[in-house]
């Protein structure tokens, strides 16, 4: 038995084994002979949560004697994937794990396979979070993350007859072995009910919260080991409940199904991520959850604050909130509630201390996307809090009247009010004002912020704005989804790089060593043969691994452009056709999930699939070109497409990616990107150089000219043979025999293409067209993929953390 750095003993093959024995026979009632590889991920998980723990324990009595400051990350997903491999990689039990479970007569593989993705997120937002609490942890931060344990995930996604079917992502989380409840830690969070005027003793307005309902979240604990088993931090998950088993007054009024429909009801709060919003009962709940989420946290926060001081103003000495988008900026409200109702204090007081306290990291370019809520609505559900709010504003737009009195537009454009048919409250702006710092996530997201964005509030507080661009995690997007390449980086590098991704740059003197090249060559070959073998067993397709995999996964939106991608696609097929051959045979795959309600999301999905069908079954092009939709994309699916990819598809239209952080992923195992000049695709350009970089289409700027020129600037695709020729083929019955199935998607393209699929294409086609020949040449392309992994030791998660910590939390190193 050997001890890692916090003195926790770390156990021997041998003591794994008879852990996981035990686990079998005295929690889940089994012994070894009637196990299924269900029972011993089980076992074997509840085996090394208590390492976790013993880590965890270690920790916190760490923490506690270095009076760490502590960071308290609020987000409404956590996107994990799955977790057995990833904490046995970081504690440093991967290998002891294997042989005792092969010595138990089972497979490890199998024993992995059997772990759901835990469905806590739904794209890049969730899967930055899970990256964060990682480096968090890895970099001995004092740090917890704050989310909601969904019961169901946004929804599992099958294709039925082309097209997307939502079914219900059940992922386990009453029973999953790695959440630990804490029922006795339970906390009551108010909803609802009304406002009562009244005054204290010394005539000081007093309002009274009255007649509000109870909602009871219950903390469950997911332990987050940093690499190396050093550090063992949290990720708390607060999952709902009603005050009672049901409201006795409305049983004794003989109301049975009401009283215990409102218990259903209160329960319902933490059941699913994102309900529907396009109705009312939609937005109510969605609403909830944002309250339920900061109303837990904050609890936790003073709870945790008040066992360390008394001293309510020292409050930002201790403690830093991240507000990961605009969907926990109630932080800021609550926190005031919490301060003057509770605590007594001033206004003035308790605004700078929830100034000093709160950060907010923005993620959307888009207006429409901005967080807004009805007014009526924050009446009904959080009247206390529509107060506060209005005071908020009350307070800015007097201070902004009186230090610009000759801007009088900057009230309009700063108010946490939108005034309009339904009055509705800017979360964005709420986000801005409580917070002392406000970051993009990409260097041009974060000017784009600052220029076109919220320009007013970079004018009256410039000093708020800040940059920290996304990373993500080399131990999970490296070591765990590409151990072979983590091997030889291991081999030409040390261990050292999966805490100091800089060190990628010492790759650059091995690039002209001909069996390096080889070896990267072998690696990527591997990965897309174990792919195919994935692919084949699943969906029954046989793909080449020799062609070149051309690969977007990624949330399905007009804006990331999978429409430009099919379009371009279509084009292959049309011109194989006439000329008989392509420059190299590719395979197209792609996988995402369509909001539920985004029916051109959805008509997007179904024109791949029907592209699919079609080329997979023409004859003419067989062995050149294969097209592929993979259903249900999740993390552990990411983990095996990513390091099989030649060449990765980053091509949203300029000026809308906040960041992207697949883009990362794909370049830093290997593949060469296509890509525009959006999100991190600058910085990746700039890292990789321009010559590993097929870039194409209009810039920003570019983008905002030809919007504003609007019809005049229409793309004439009757004037291109090429477009022309594409575009007859979406309407002409050769994909779908009834012609009016995509005739939405070619009245968009011709009529009002906002994100400039066709301005691009020629670009985008040209681009492609020099990937395709440049794959020809083997060396030089494996040598080129060799130099991109070399020069993305910067986008790790681990570099974003401590910017982070330096420049917006006041924790050193």
């Amino acid at each position: 038995m050997r001890t890692d750095a916090t003195n926790v003993k770390m156990p021997s093959v041998e003591e794994i084994k008879k852990s996981v024995i035990s686990k079998l026979r005295y929690s889940l009632c089994l012994e070894v002979d009637s196990a299924t590889n269900a029972d011993i991920f089980n076992a074997l998980a509840l085996t090394i949560r208590d390492y976790q723990l013993d880590g965890f324990f270690s920790t916190r009595k760490l923490q506690e004697k270095a009076k760490s400051k502590r960071l308290y990350y609020l987000s409404m997903e956590f996107l994990l994937g799955q977790s057995l491999r990833n904490n046995l990689m970081n504690i440093g039990l991967l290998q002891q794990a294997e042989h005792a479970v092969a010595e138990l007569g089972f497979d490890f593989e199998h024993i992995t396979a059997e772990e759901p993705d835990a469905a806590l997120g739904n794209g890049g937002l969730g899967r930055l979070a899970a990256c964060f609490i990682d480096s968090m942890a890895t970099l001995d931060i004092a740090a917890s993350g704050h989310g909601i344990k969904y019961e169901y995930g946004l929804f599992k996604q099958s294709i039925q007859h082309n097209q997307q079917v939502e079914q219900p992502d059940d992922w386990h989380s009453t029973h999953s072995p790695w959440l630990i409840e804490h029922h006795s830690q339970l906390m009551l969070i108010p909803l609802g009910g009304h406002i009562e005027e009244s005054y204290d003793i010394e005539g000081n307005y007093n309002p009274m919260w009255m007649d509000w309902k109870v909602i009871v979240g219950i903390p469950h604990d997911y332990l987050v080991t940093g690499y190396g088993g050093k550090t063992v931090n949290t990720l708390r998950l607060y999952s709902a409940g009603a005050s009672d088993s049901f409201d006795v007054h409305i049983f004794n009024r003989g109301d049975y199904l009401r009283a215990v429909g409102q218990k259903i009801a209160s329960e319902n709060i933490s059941k699913i991520l994102y309900p529907a919003d396009e109705i009312q009962s939609g937005k109510e709940l969605r609403l909830t959850q944002e309250y339920f989420l900061v109303a837990c946290t904050l609890r936790d926060i003073f709870h945790d604050y008040a066992q360390h001081s008394s001293d309510i103003t020292a409050l930002p000495e201790a403690v830093a909130i991240q507000l990961n988008d605009t969907h926990p900026a109630l932080a800021i409200v609550e926190m005031m509630r919490i301060l003057v109702d509770e605590h007594r204090l001033d206004w003035s007081a308790a605004w700078e201390i929830t100034q000093k306290t709160c950060a907010f990291t923005n993620h959307t370019l888009m207006p429409e996307a901005l967080e807004t809520w009805s007014v009526a609505l924050f009446e009904k559900l959080l009247p206390r809090h529509l107060q506060i709010i209005y005071e908020i504003n009350h307070r800015l737009l007097g201070e902004v009247a009186e230090k610009w009195p000759d801007k009088p537009h900057l009230l309009a454009s700063l108010s946490l009010f939108e005034e309009g048919a339904e009055k509705k409250i800017r979360m964005a702006n709420l986000a801005i004002v409580g917070s002392h710092k406000i970051n993009g996530v990409a260097k041009l997201h974060s000017e784009l912020i600052t220029q076109t964005l919220v320009p007013d509030f970079y004018f009256i507080t410039p000093e708020k704005f800040t940059n920290q661009t996304n990373g993500v995690t080399p131990r999970r997007w490296i070591q765990q989804a590409n151990p072979g390449l983590a091997m030889f980086l291991t081999r030409h590098l040390g261990n050292g790089w999966v805490t100091d991704l800089d060190r990628l740059q010492q790759l650059k003197k091995l690039a002209n060593e001909k069996g390096v090249v080889e070896e990267v060559q072998a690696l990527k070959l591997k990965n897309k043969q174990a792919l195919c073998r994935q692919i084949a067993f699943q969906q029954g397709v046989q793909l080449d691994p020799l062609a070149m995999f051309d690969c977007q996964v990624k949330r399905i939106h007009e804006y990331k452009r999978q429409l430009l991608n099919i379009l371009h696609v279509i084009h292959l097929y049309l011109e194989i056709i006439e000329s008989g051959h392509t420059p190299t045979p590719k395979v197209h795959l792609f996988a995402g999930k369509a909001a539920p309600g985004y029916a051109m999301a959805k008509l997007i999905i179904q024109l791949i699939n029907e592209v699919a069908k079609t080329i997979n079954g023409d004859p003419r092009v067989k062995g050149q070109l294969s097209v592929l939709f993979l259903e249900d994309y999740k993390v552990s699916l990411a983990e095996h497409i990513i390091p099989a990819t030649d060449l990765s598809e980053q091509i949203s239209t300029a000026g809308t990616e906040a960041s992207g952080t697949s883009n990362m992923k794909f370049a830093m195992n290997g593949a060469l990107t296509i890509g525009t000049l959006d999100g991190a695709n600058i910085e990746i350009r700039d890292a990789v150089g321009k010559e590993n970089f097929y870039l194409f289409g209009a810039n920003a700027d570019e983008i905002t000219t030809h919007r504003q020129v609007g019809s005049h600037n229409r793309i004439d695709h009757n004037r291109d043979p090429i477009v022309s020729a594409v575009l007859e083929a979406l309407i002409s019955g050769r994909f779908n025999a009834n012609t009016a199935v995509f005739q939405p998607i070619y009245h968009m393209l011709t009529n009002a293409d906002h994100y400039c699929h066709l301005l691009d294409f020629d670009s985008y086609r040209l681009a492609q067209h020099q990937a395709q020949t440049d794959f020809l040449q083997q060396r030089q392309w494996h040598q080129r993929a060799l130099l991109n992994i070399a020069n993305m030791g910067s986008f790790s998660s681990d570099r974003t953390i401590r910017g982070y910590a330096k420049e917006i939390w006041g924790i050193g190193f």
